[in-house]
């Protein structure tokens, strides 16, 4: 008993304390963002108009304002799962049609989703159709939003509830180290999706096109040939059927690398500008950025695994959450939904690292592209998709994956002088 109020308490403790970080740290972007509303930065004046900056700025203020209202909903969804009974209330009804135990946990994992995604939906509905709307993101219809959805579903019970099963068999039957063959099967698992998503998975919601001929591709091909990369195709995607938001990025492995450009993307830089973003995303391959994350990914997974394998067996783990009943697939839900509380403040170190990785892929940008091109097309892509050009530098620091636009921008500014 004493084991599990300790649980508790720790749990109480870290939960609260990440909502509380997370507020004052939302707090400190909104106003920092605010204080700044009504001045362009200097290094930007020329490009960005104070309408574009005042938008930006309103745009991630409304952000936040959402966020913080459903980060409260989660926070008591969660403790409604956990602490509340949720979960045990959920294995007692999954039980009660008397069937195996695998395909009682399948079920089990079948009602939650289905839960989750309706509690989600709310979410999902004011971003898009509110949120996005007003500030003239949005494309998506109701329709299409729909069959978005209906397609999840699909594609998460064709591909999820196998893993599903495959895992809770392997915590049934294979013994007290069951968790390191789950880990193989799950890597392995990620390894094929990862092959299989350009072909088979991302066609299911959008259109790849080839890239047309023309300057962007001849200028595109030219610079695959300096770099010595090899593809398995250059696609452009109809990113604008549901936002106007512009992106580019790599997908797949091996022999089955394509390069996709989002048709927005396309259609706001020009092609020397449309080079050097792909000489950036090129620098994440070059620099092993993508093997990194993929290995620190594996390394993750199997400590999770291997604190898993021993919680599962701890009666504390489940009762201290509010599971009385203890059972494998409590333990695998319980674990998804709680890792995440005691690992926030892992954040800010991932952060760090995906910025210096940034650093180190616009440093190759500027070696087989012209880092003007980028910086161009960087700050076309901040206006366009309306990012705020003066975020809290802490708040930045503890959760942007890529540095704040003026410091990206001096840096490159920097390999140019060099």
């Amino acid at each position: 008993m004493q084991a599990a109020e300790a649980v508790t308490k720790a749990f109480l403790f870290f939960l609260f304390s990440k909502s509380l970080i997370e507020s004052y740290l939302d707090n400190r972007n909104r106003k920092h963002i605010l204080a700044n509303r009504n001045s362009v930065p200097e290094k930007f004046s020329g490009q960005i108009t104070l309408e574009d900056h005042q938008k930006a700025a309103d745009y991630s203020i409304a952000k936040i304002k959402v966020s913080k209202v459903f980060n409260f909903v989660e926070l008591v969804i969660l403790l409604i799962w956990t602490l509340g009974g949720g979960i045990e209330a959920l294995d007692k009804f999954a039980k009660s049609f008397g069937l195996s135990e695998l395909t009682t946990g399948v079920f089990f994992f079948a009602i939650y989703m289905l839960i989750s995604l309706l509690l989600g939906l709310p979410q999902s509905i004011y971003s898009t159709f509110v949120l996005e709307e007003k500030f003239g993101f949005n494309k998506t219809t109701p329709k299409t939003f729909i069959i978005d959805m209906l397609k999840g579903i699909a594609l998460g019970a064709v591909i999820g509830f196998p893993i599903i099963y495959a895992i809770l068999w392997i915590m049934n039957a294979l013994g007290t180290y069951w968790w390191t063959y789950a880990w193989v099967f799950l890597t392995l698992t990620q390894f094929v999706i990862i092959w299989a998503y350009p072909r088979f998975i991302a066609p299911l919601f959008n259109k790849f096109s080839e890239l047309e001929e023309g300057e962007v591709k001849d200028k595109v091909v030219a610079l695959l040939d300096k770099t010595g990369f090899e593809s398995n195709g250059l696609f452009v995607m109809d990113a604008s059927i549901r936002s106007s938001h512009g992106n580019a990025y790599f997908t797949g492995f091996g022999k089955n690398k394509r390069i996709v450009f989002f048709d927005t993307l396309i259609k706001n830089l020009s092609p020397d500008e449309v080079t050097a973003v792909l000489a950036h995303e090129l620098g994440h391959f070059k620099k092993k950025h993508i093997v990194k994350g993929l290995v620190k990914s594996v390394i993750l997974s199997f400590i999770g695994f291997a604190i898993l394998g021993f919680l599962a067996d701890w009666v504390p783990f489940f009762t201290g959450h509010g599971v009385a009943t203890p059972s494998i697939h409590a333990a695998l839900l319980l674990f998804m939904m709680v890792s995440g509380v005691y690992t926030f403040g892992l954040i800010p170190l991932n952060a760090m690292t995906s910025r210096k990785y940034e650093f180190e892929a616009d440093e190759f940008a500027s070696q087989y592209a012209n880092a003007k091109d980028l910086i161009t097309a960087l700050v076309k892509l901040y206006k366009h998709n309306a990012s705020t050009l003066t975020p809290d530098p802490g708040y930045s620091k503890f959760y942007h994956s890529h540095p704040p636009a003026l410091v990206r921008v001096k840096h490159l500014e920097s390999l140019i002088k060099a």
